[in-house]
């Protein structure tokens, strides 16, 4: 088999057993890279022969030896630059790594460059283009890292979200993600937007990727075995379910459905009229903290500032301490409500995105809506991608798996379950 076709868990267990050497494995995904950047614009800093060195210097040994990893351009790094797609930052060099970036070659991972974001991880696209549609975004502000797995360019990446910028792009791209409870992942080293979301995940080629990237960054991670027994899963389509485009809902019904035909219990969850403001409170949080994260830039360089990130300071300015503190109240009173309604079950099931990958020309400021997603980040609980499989031809669509705060080992686990009994589901 390819290594391009590996897995990590897989290829880098090659490289310890010493049937392939972590050179050879570089060469591989450099060729990959060659051949099909000029088209989809992954990287924002890439440097081949930095790439060899380290690779020549990698004793091969670790976690993920050997294992081609990309790192999203907000997340600093002592051997490329961090720009954060932001002329007020180019050519900024960090004095050393970011902590996460320091634990994946601490595991033998092998840094491939940085991955293109939007600026400040917020809303203004950069050149990335969805390799499965190259007229189609790739997503938000993890675009970068997310079309470049899904090229092959590496066997795993970086991201961070703070609304939607990681499982968007995962479910466009057609990616395994995961996006970690809040404060699980170390953010040292990683500008912030809205300290009271941001978040450090990744992409994987598997399940069990996820799982190995997990115990890499956050320290005694362990993945139990469950029961044998049929899941318990509550399916939340949100008060915003008329806006999931009609083909994006049959794909998600139909998935729920086939789960249910597998022996599994799932069950239709409604929560009270309160939660339909969670999504409204979360863009007033950001917006305040986005602002306040950003004062410095908006101070001094206010001209190099894209419309989007101006507009989110107007709006910031518009609200009061008290509406902002209001706010962190209501999600902070609803948060145990939704943890006894969600308690029976051991997983929810949702949207991941209303839409498949928008048209590129489209989604300069916007890659579409957030919502699905930043509805369960607001509680800051742990979020899985899912991609359904689709009949060739057609764009992703993804299932988001939704575990409660902090049960992310038990959440993952799951996800390994779904992945086996969806194998067998063709989506139309």
């Amino acid at each position: 088999m390819s290594r391009l076709a590996l897995d990590a868990t897989a290829l880098s267990q090659t490289v310890r057993d010493g049937e392939t050497t972590v050179a050879a494995v570089a060469e591989a995904f450099l060729q990959r890279i060659e051949t099909l950047e000029p088209d989809i614009h992954a990287f924002a800093s890439f440097k081949p022969q930095q790439v060899r060195l380290h690779a020549a210097q990698n004793d091969g040994r670790g976690l993920l030896a050997g294992v081609p990893v990309g790192v999203k351009d907000i997340i600093d790094s002592a051997d490329y630059p961090t720009q954060f797609f932001s002329p007020i930052y180019a050519d900024h060099k960090p004095s050393r790594d970011a902590h996460v970036v320091t634990l994946l070659r601490q595991a033998g991972a092998l840094i491939m460059g940085k991955t293109h974001t939007t600026e400040f991880a917020y809303m203004r696209t950069g050149p990335t283009r969805n390799p499965h549609d190259l007229e189609r975004t790739p997503g938000s502000s993890s675009a970068g890292s997310a079309a470049g797995m899904a090229a092959d360019f590496f066997a795993v990446a970086l991201g961070t979200q703070t609304a939607g910028s990681l499982l968007k792009p995962a479910a466009y791209c057609g990616l395994f993600a995961f996006k970690p409870s809040f404060g699980l992942v170390s953010l040292e080293g990683i500008k912030p937007l809205a300290p009271s979301f941001d978040t450090v995940g990744w992409y994987g080629r598997s399940v069990r990727d996820l799982c190995l990237v997990g115990r890499v960054l956050i320290p005694g991670f362990k993945v139990p075995d469950i029961e044998q027994r049929p899941l318990r899963l509550g399916f939340y389509r949100t008060a915003r379910w008329d806006q999931v485009a009609p083909d994006v809902a049959s794909a998600l019904e139909q998935a729920v459905e086939h789960l249910h035909g597998a022996g599994h219990q799932v069950s239709e969850v409604q929560l009270p009229d309160e939660f339909a403001g969670v999504f409204d409170d979360h863009l007033l949080i950001n917006d305040c903290e986005g602002a306040r994260s950003l004062a410095k830039e908006f101070q001094e360089h206010r001209k190099l500032l894209s419309p989007s990130i101006l507009a989110m300071f107007d709006r910031a300015a518009a609200t009061t301490w008290e509406q902002e503190s209001a706010a962190k109240a209501r999600l902070t009173a609803l948060a145990p409500i939704l943890n006894e309604i969600c308690q029976p079950f051991d997983a929810m099931l949702g949207p991941c995105c209303g839409t498949v990958a928008p048209l590129y020309r489209d989604s300069a400021e916007n890659t579409g809506p957030s919502d699905y997603i930043k509805f369960w980040g607001a509680f800051g609980w742990p979020q899985v991608n899912l991609p359904l499989p689709r009949a060739e031809g057609l764009l992703p669509i993804g299932l988001q798996l939704i575990g409660r705060f902090r049960n992310d080992a038990a959440l993952l686990r799951v996800a390994e379950r779904m992945t086996v009994d969806l194998l067998t589901y063709r989506g139309q």
